[in-house]
């Protein structure tokens, strides 16, 4: 399984960012996806997760309802949609995927590479 996030950018606090994660390799329609971040100089941490089927979605308390996971299969590409956007959203995100959700990285084998959120005050 290949990983390919794109989608970030530079943006003001308020502004809105989609984030999308394409897919290749095996079927995609049988993981769990996640988003996580990485801050300068902090561990990389949770931001959401979806199921296989997008039947049910986690997030984490800081991007709980500004942030939007969602999945089309039919694209092979998982979103983040992001709202409210504030500075300290600033991180690389990447996105991951699993045979089921989970919270921690652990969960995740596969990774794409980081696409770079910069929130400006």
């Amino acid at each position: 399984v290949q990983l390919q996030a794109s989608g970030g950018g530079l943006v003001q606090a308020g502004d809105s960012l989609r984030l999308s994660c394409a897919r290749s390799g095996r079927t995609f329609s049988r993981y769990a996806m996640g988003w996580f971040r990485q801050a300068p100089g902090k561990e990389r941490e949770f931001v959401a997760a979806i199921n296989w089927s997008g039947g049910s979605t986690y997030y984490a308390d800081s991007v709980k309802g500004r942030f939007t996971i969602s999945r089309d299969d039919a694209k092979n590409t998982v979103y983040l949609q992001m709202n409210s956007l504030k500075p300290e959203d600033t991180a690389v995100y990447y996105c991951a995927a699993g045979t089921a959700v989970a919270g921690t990285e652990a969960g995740y084998p596969y990774w794409g590479q980081g696409t770079l959120v910069t929130v400006s005050s």
